[in-house]
């Protein structure tokens, strides 16, 4: 095998490695913006919220190291906030509320053998494939400048270091004060590893480290952009894609049976059409922000674009008022 083959083989691999971590990461924090909504609604706290914030600002820490490095060049472009931003956003909040789970969430419940949540991401590409007809002549407007992220001085770069660094070092500073043995030590990480639930805020920063070596290797992929891409019929390096999403997948799987949650779900007619009606609104939405929740995260909000924040907040709105909408109509009446 020619050296170069080898070396991308290489690096196919470790991406692949990578994306079965961030699907184990997705599967073990219950990750979803659904919940994340919920949690607000219900328990008066934005835990879950905060913690995928954090996400996009290890992804934006990373952006600012690898720009300093020579590790980032080519980005996606950012796009214009307009009214199909908040069209699009209002799709995507609709259908992951539908849905029951965001494009994060749907990849959890998978991986916790709810299989009719494969009919999600087969929504999505329809979602996409049928945006020309219900959506003639309609597209958001590209920006020809770089991404406010990529224009931020050095030193952003230098603070974002030195952030990461005491996010990463500050458990081990307290191991240390409490004078943990390195046996102990490598005992509670085995633990957290084999606990059937993480904290989202512990999902979310593997998920957001994750990404970032992805980023730095294969450059910005997010699954729901390679169905959009596919339905488009402009899809680069598909099979290298399909592979990371095929390992995404997995990752999750094994995250549910590792956890002992991993349950054959009986598939329903009417739980398939719920997903299948889910995925289609997120993937009409994604096309007029552009984007699914998991590359506002990942990628747009990371970026400083002002459209990827104002879609999240308004997919975020739109599911808490379906959310609040549902619990009105389920109530007995008096």
């Amino acid at each position: 095998m020619p050296a170069s083959m080898f070396a991308l083989a290489a690096v196919l691999t470790v991406a692949m490695m990578l994306a079965a971590v961030m699907g184990f990461a997705i599967q073990r924090g219950a990750t979803c913006t659904v919940a994340a909504v919920d949690e607000i609604l219900k328990q008066h706290r934005a835990y879950r919220l905060l913690a995928m914030v954090e996400a996009s600002i290890w992804v934006l820490g990373g952006v600012l190291i690898g720009k300093a490095l020579g590790l980032v060049n080519l980005m996606p472009a950012g796009y214009r906030p307009s009214s199909l931003t908040v069209l699009g956003a209002v799709l995507l909040g609709l259908g992951a509320a539908v849905n029951r789970a965001c494009v994060f969430g749907a990849i959890a419940r998978f991986g916790s053998g709810q299989w009719a949540y494969a009919a999600t991401p087969l929504g999505f590409y329809l979602g996409c494939l049928a945006f020309p007809l219900l959506f003639p002549g309609l597209a958001p407007t590209p920006l020809s400048s770089e991404a406010p992220a990529l224009r931020a001085p050095l030193g952003w770069a230098v603070l974002a270091a030195l952030w990461m660094g005491w996010r990463v070092l500050r458990p081990l500073a307290t191991a240390v004060r409490q004078r943990t043995a390195p046996a102990a030590a490598c005992l509670g990480l085995r633990q957290w590893l084999s606990a059937t639930r993480w904290t989202p805020h512990a999902a979310t920063v593997v998920i957001g480290i994750t990404f970032l070596l992805l980023l730095w290797l294969v450059g910005a992929w997010a699954y729901t952009e390679v169905l959009a891409e596919l339905a488009q019929g402009m899809a680069m390096d598909l099979g290298a894609r399909t592979l990371l999403f095929l390992a995404l997948l997995a990752g999750a799987a094994y995250g549910g049976w590792t956890a002992g949650r991993f349950r054959h779900t009986r598939v329903t007619a009417g739980l398939s059409l719920r997903c299948l009606a889910g995925g289609l609104l997120m993937g009409l939405g994604s096309l007029l922000i552009p984007g699914g929740n998991d590359g506002l995260i990942l990628l747009g909000m990371p970026l400083l674009w002002s459209y990827a924040w104002i879609a999240f907040l308004t997919m975020c709105l739109t599911i808490a008022l379906y959310l609040q909408g549902f619990a009105l109509l389920s109530r007995p009446a008096a």
